[in-house]
C-alpha cells in the first residue's frame, strides 16, 4: 500500500444554491480571514491538501479526508453555519463524483446562471490562496489545471455563456426589464469591491443612464475608478443616508460579513428599489418591513430568461464531450501515478539482479566485458519494465493484486497508491 503522510480519501462537501436559500448559504458563507483560518486549522491537524470556495452562490471544501465529517466540521466552525443546517442541505461528493463535480462548476454547468464563468476566476483565487498558505499538493493542481482547459474551451467552442454570464449583469438586467424609464431614475451603487465595479460597467455598457453614483469606505478607490469611468459620479460615504434618500435603485455589493445597510438609513418615503448582490446578505431583513421598498436579493437576480436558457441548454451535451476528453486526460494520468512507485521498485529489485549477477560472471568468466553485459541486461530490465506498465495501465487489470503478485515473485515490496483514494 502507498503509506504517504496524509489522508486517504478525496473529498467535496458543500452548500449551494441547489439546496439551500441565500439565508441559509450566508449563514456558511466565508470571509478571506476565515478561510485563510480553516486552512491554517486544517494544516495544523493533518488535513494539509484541500482548498476552500466560497461565493454567492456556493461554500465548499475540496480535499483529503479519512471522512468527510472532519471537513464537515471545519466549515461549521469557521462559519454561522450548524451541522444540523449542513446535513439538511448539503452535498458530499467522493472520488469520481468530487473530480466530476469540479469539472461541471469549473465549466459553468454547474452554475445558478447556467454557463456562468465567475466561477473560473473565483477558483482560482481558492486554490491561489490555498497554496499561499501551504494545502495543496501535485493532485490538486493537476486536477485545477484540467479543470481550467476545459473551462476554456467550453467558452471558445460552445455558446454556454451567450447572454447573462453573472449576478452583476444580473441586476442590470433586472432593472431593464422591471423598472419603468429606468435610464432616467437616479441609481446609487454601494460598494466597489468586484461586484461593485461589474455593475457599474454593466450599467454604462447597457443602459444611457446618467445618473449613476457611486459610493465606497475607501474613497481613494472611488477616486481611481470615476477617473477611468467619468460617466459614472462620485459620492461620499460620509452621506450616505443622504444619498439613499436621492436615489431611486439602490444596488449593494459591499461584501461584507454583517449588513451595511439597515433601517436606520433608509430616510425617505419615497419608493425604492434596493438590489442585494452580497452574499451573506448586506441588506438587514428590517428593511423589507418598510412599505416604500422593494428588495431584491441574489437568488431572485440569478433567474434569467426561458430563451436565452434554452440556448444554453443546446450546448450542454458539447460541453459535457469536452469535459469527457479532459477527465479522461486527468484520471490517465492519475492512473499512470499509482503504479509509478511500483515500476520504481520493480526497476530497483531488477538492477539489484543485474548487478550481482554482473559480479558473479566477472569471478567465472576471463576478459568478461562488464559494459556490453550491463548494456544488454539494461535494455532487457527496461523491456521488462514497459511490459509492466502496459499491463497495469490495461482497464481490465487490477492494479492492486497485480502489484502483489509482483512483489511475491521478485521477494520485494512494490508499493502503489490504493486506487480507493481516488
Amino acid at each position: 500500500m502507498y503509506t504517504e503522510n496524509r489522508p486517504t480519501k478525496f473529498y467535496n462537501i458543500g452548500v449551494s444554491y441547489v439546496k439551500a436559500d441565500a439565508q441559509t448559504r450566508g449563514k456558511f458563507s466565508l470571509s478571506k480571514e476565515n478561510q485563510i483560518a480553516l486552512l491554517e486549522e486544517a494544516k495544523s491537524i493533518g488535513l494539509g491538501e484541500l482548498f476552500v470556495l466560497s461565493t454567492c452562490n456556493r461554500t465548499e471544501i475540496t480535499g483529503f479526508a479519512e471522512h468527510p465529517f472532519q471537513l464537515i466540521g471545519l466549515l461549521c466552525k469557521h462559519s454561522n453555519g450548524t451541522v444540523e443546517e449542513f446535513a439538511k442541505v448539503s452535498y458530499v461528493n467522493k472520488t469520481q463524483d468530487a473530480i466530476q463535480h469540479l469539472f461541471r462548476m469549473g465549466t459553468g454547468l454547474d452554475s445558478q446562471i447556467l454557463g456562468d464563468y465567475e466561477i473560473v476566476g473565483q477558483l482560482r483565487q481558492a486554490f491561489k490562496l490555498a497554496k499561499e498558505v501551504g494545502t495543496t499538493n501535485g493532485y490538486l493542481e493537476r486536477l485545477l489545471n484540467s479543470v481550467m482547459k476545459a473551462s476554456k474551451r467550453v467558452k471558445n467552442e460552445t455558446k454556454l455563456s451567450s447572454g447573462t454570464t453573472s449576478v452583476s449583469y444580473a441586476a442590470v438586467q433586472y432593472l431593464i426589464d422591471n423598472l419603468p424609464e429606468y435610464n432616467s431614475k437616479n441609481i446609487l451603487v454601494f460598494g466597489l469591491g468586484k461586484m461593485g465595479k461589474h455593475t457599474c460597467l454593466n450599467l454604462a455598457e447597457y443602459t444611457q443612464n446618467k445618473t449613476v453614483s457611486l459610493i465606497n469606505r475607501t474613497e481613494d478607490k472611488v477616486n481611481e475608478f470615476v477617473d477611468e469611468n467619468p460617466i459614472i459620479r462620485k459620492a461620499k460615504y460620509e452621506n450616505l443616508n443622504k444619498e439613499i434618500a436621492n436615489t431611486d435603485v439602490l444596488i449593494v455589493s459591499t461584501g461584507a460579513s454583517l449588513p451595511t445597510i439597515r433601517k436606520e438609513h433608509i430616510l425617505t418615503s419615497k419608493k425604492l428599489l434596493i438590489l442585494d448582490l452580497s452574499m451573506p446578505a448586506n441588506v438587514s431583513s428590517e428593511v423589507e418591513e418598510l412599505e416604500n421598498v422593494q428588495l431584491v436579493n441574489v437568488d431572485e437576480l440569478s433567474k434569467i430568461t426561458d430563451e436565452t436558457l434554452a440556448v444554453r441548454e443546446q450546448e450542454i451535451p458539447v460541453a459535457e464531450a469536452i469535459i469527457e476528453e479532459h477527465k479522461a486526460e486527468f484520471n490517465e494520468w492519475l492512473n499512470h501515478r499509482r503504479f509509478v512507485p511500483a515500476i520504481n521498485a520493480l526497476k530497483q529489485s531488477l538492477q539489484t539482479i543485474q548487478q550481482d549477477e554482473i559480479n558473479f560472471q566477472k569471478k567465472k568468466i576471463n576478459n568478461f566485458d562488464e559494459a556490453q553485459a550491463e548494456a544488454i541486461t539494461s535494455r532487457i530490465i527496461q523491456k521488462i519494465t514497459t511490459q509492466f506498465v502496459k499491463h497495469l495501465k490495461d482497464e481490465k487489470t487490477s492494479v492492486n493484486q497485480s502489484i502483489e503478485v509482483m512483489s511475491k515473485v521478485f521477494g520485494t515490496t512494490l508499493e502503489s497508491i490504493n486506487a480507493e483514494d481516488y
